[in-house]
């Protein structure tokens, strides 16, 4: 299958395919924020298999176009696979106090958000943020296996990429992050292998479009210094 591409937006676009294949037609951006596959065994799609080889195999792809494309990524990357990702630059957390998953030691009450690269906020002089995120909302039921939680990718987009900012989901599932870009005033471009969830996302990240904070400016694409040659 071809890549696919959907504009749904100035500074929203969508591409259907896999992210190995796409990532390379991707420009620079401003921030990676994005929830991979977890290799636990959930079934995603017919195209992959979710296991810790499949996640290796991803990690050696998106890792380096990300160290060489992007400013700063984020990966929720579970806590059973983290250990096939190369060391980041801190460890932020995402922490559920009622947590009901179950893990090998108990119940699953947070989960480990890599990071790489630079804080948005340190790098341009605006101070320190938390690196730990307390959010026990539930996931909105949409169609897909592992959604996360708007007001959760909202607070993840908005610690990883300032207003206006590229941010690149190349495992954008059912569209969340792309929603939260859209409500957080960054620009967004996403990558789905499964066209059952491309197609949710292209639907939510729409109406996200139709339904803007009208307290924060509507992602737009920054200015570009045309060449006189």
């Amino acid at each position: 299958m071809s890549p696919r591409r959907e504009i749904l937006a100035e500074g929203v676009e969508l591409w259907l395919g896999d992210c190995r294949e796409v990532l390379p037609l991707i420009g620079p951006v401003d921030a990676v924020v994005t929830d991979p596959p977890y290799g636990i065994g959930l079934e995603y799609s017919e195209a992959f298999s979710d296991d810790e080889a499949y996640v290796l195999e991803l990690v050696k792809t998106i890792i380096p176009w990300a160290e060489a494309n992007a400013k700063r990524t984020l990966i929720t990357s579970g806590n059973q696979c983290q250990h096939l990702y190369p060391r980041p630059k801190w460890t932020l957390a995402w922490v559920t106090p009622a947590g009901a998953g179950s893990g090998p030691w108990g119940f699953s009450c947070w989960q480990p958000i890599l990071a790489y690269g630079s804080c948005p906020y340190l790098a341009s002089g605006k101070g320190r943020r938390h690196d730990i995120f307390m959010h026990t909302e539930a996931s909105e039921p949409n169609g897909h296996p592992c959604p996360k939680p708007i007001r959760f990718m909202e607070r993840l987009v908005e610690r990883a990429a300032l207003v206006g900012d590229l941010v690149c989901d190349p495992f954008m599932g059912s569209g969340t992050t792309g929603a939260a870009c859209v409500k957080q005033g960054r620009r967004f471009v996403g990558v789905e292998i499964e066209p059952r969830y491309f197609d949710i996302a292209c639907r939510r990240i729409s109406d996200a479009l139709k339904a803007p904070d009208l307290f924060i400016p509507t992602p737009a694409p920054k200015a570009k210094q045309e060449s006189l040659l």
